[in-house]
């Protein structure tokens, strides 16, 4: 929201380059600097120059405007002796570039002076290339090492004379290119996500989608968009993601207990034994016994059976009859409730996937919907429900197969269940939560590849993406049954196929 009154610095700016025009736009080197040289009409009508500087440097970045003689008139932020020892920014002061910490222009460098810079820092190789040149990323850095065939993480200093040769023709001809402003922007997506950006494009990360633009300007819009709408998606399921974790972590400390009563019920047969023996020999027990040693005819073995001394044999055997009962009646019931607080615990980690995977607010509001029918989230009571515009990914495969991926149960249940024929395929992560995902066949025999596109995308879509390898079941939809009053998504199947593999899905076609 714009201020009711305009800073300083921008009545300043009003004031002297009000109705000016921009004549120049330069970088020193490749500094991560501005300049805009205006020309513009001043009090008496004179043409004059002022130049106004853009530096880009994280939180140290800064906008200075300063006369025809490079003396600062104001800026954003001042900078005293106090606050930097190395320069000041305030009115009246003489502006410098900032220094670079002796960094060389990889536009204006031999061979000699490349080496150099190289082989003073002890520094791994990447590292060495981006902290002694200006203008280079450490993804760039990365990229020239790939180019040369050479390890990154090798100690710069220890590289013989003719990798530092190497090094230095990619170096040189990766900046050829800079020079002749051969620049392609791209963007490199994983999924949905972008992963990294240049205007050259990256051998090194030629395993994922890339996408092309036309300017940088484009492309930075396009990629600072994608990333404000994954921060902000994640923002808003913040709530979400409490009730679900909530509901986790108590479901988790009820199945400890379950299963810990559980185990207190696994001698209960020992008790009906007890009894049985006792009916069996206790006929000729003394009236004050404190135990029964017999022969347990089950084992073979003799066993001493601790007694009630002011109890009858047939007391003390009812004793241990009833104890037993109860321990069974414990365990029958404790058998139903850990299996329905275990299904619960699998049903909130498989929201807690559909958060993790979200891509809209669309799919937030579904997921949201899903918790509220499920009694996590307390239902409003709206006069007109909110239609949602959230569909399943709808990728294809290189052999021109479409695949279909659910975001959440809701969607999961709807490609199963409704979008698949019996024909399709069913792909799914064993074991652990993840997204449906539908091949469609139309009535065709799959290749291999589509197979293996189809498992990386299950894999992808899962609890389990983070691993080396996840294994994927996978089956045709006619075989999928949907347990009757279960929550949305879950079914039951029976499957001798399996596939184990990465799941890397860069290079599979998302259909926009």
């Amino acid at each position: 929201k714009a201020p009711m009154t305009a800073p300083n610095f921008c009545m300043l700016l009003r004031k002297h380059i009000n109705n000016g025009r921009i004549i120049r736009i330069e970088q020193p080197g490749l500094e991560r600097i501005i300049r805009f040289t205006i020309e513009h009409p001043d009090e008496l009508g004179d043409t004059r120059q002022h130049t106004l500087i853009i530096e880009i440097m994280g939180k140290h970045s800064n906008i200075i405007f300063c006369d025809e003689n490079d003396r600062i008139v104001d800026s954003i932020k001042h900078v005293s002796a106090q606050m930097s020892s190395v320069r000041e920014v305030l009115p009246g002061k003489p502006y410098f570039v900032p220094d670079t910490m002796q960094k060389r222009n990889p536009l204006a460098v031999d061979f000699h002076a490349f080496s150099e810079a190289l082989c003073q820092k002890p520094a791994a190789l990447a590292k060495a290339i981006y902290t002694s040149f200006t203008g280079i990323s450490p993804v760039v850095a990365e990229e020239i090492c790939f180019l040369a065939g050479i390890d990154s993480s090798l100690p710069a200093k220890e590289l013989s004379e003719d990798l530092l040769l190497h090094l230095y023709k990619q170096f040189g001809w990766f900046f050829e290119e800079v020079k002749q402003l051969h620049f392609h922007p791209c963007i490199y997506y994983q999924g949905n996500e972008p992963r990294e950006y240049a205007s050259i494009p990256l051998s090194h990360f030629s395993s994922y989608d890339k996408k092309e633009y036309a300017s940088i300007s484009e492309l930075l819009a396009a990629y600072y968009a994608s990333k404000n709408t994954i921060t902000r998606i994640r923002q808003k399921s913040a709530d979400l993601r409490h009730v679900v974790q909530t509901a986790l972590e108590r479901n988790r400390k009820k199945y400890d207990l379950q299963a810990k009563q559980l185990a207190d019920t696994e001698g209960r047969e020992k008790y009906k034994v007890y009894g049985e023996l006792i009916h069996t020999y206790g006929y000729n027990l003394e009236s004050d016994a404190r135990k029964l040693t017999a022969l347990n005819y089950y084992t073979n073995e003799m066993i001493d059976i601790p007694l009630d001394p002011v109890k009858t044999p047939q007391e003390n055997a009812l004793r241990y009859f009833e104890k037993y009962n109860k321990q069974k009646r414990t365990y029958e019931a404790l058998s139903q409730l850990i299996q329905e607080t275990h299904e619960e615990i699998v049903y909130l980690e498989s929201v807690s996937n559909a958060l993790d995977i979200a891509l809209t607010e669309d799919d937030l509001l579904q997921i949201k919907d899903e918790l509220t029918e499920a009694g996590y989230v307390k239902r409003k009571f709206t006069k007109k429900k909110q239609k949602l515009v959230s569909r399943p990914l709808h990728y294809q495969s290189e052999d021109g197969y479409d695949i279909y991926v659910g975001k959440n149960n809701y969607q999961n249940e709807e490609l199963t269940f409704e979008a698949a024929s019996g024909g399709d395929w069913w792909f799914h992560a064993k074991g652990c939560p993840g997204s449906h995902v539908i091949v469609k066949t139309n009535g065709e025999e799959l290749p291999d590849r589509t197979f293996e596109e189809a498992g990386r995308l299950a894999a992808y879509y899962s609890k389990n993406r983070g691993n080396d390898k996840v294994e994927i079941d996978y089956i045709q939809r006619k075989h999928i049954k949907k347990v009757k009053g279960a929550k949305p998504g879950f079914v039951i199947y029976h499957t001798n196929y399996s596939l184990v593999i990465d799941s890397d899905i860069s290079g599979i076609r998302l259909v926009e």
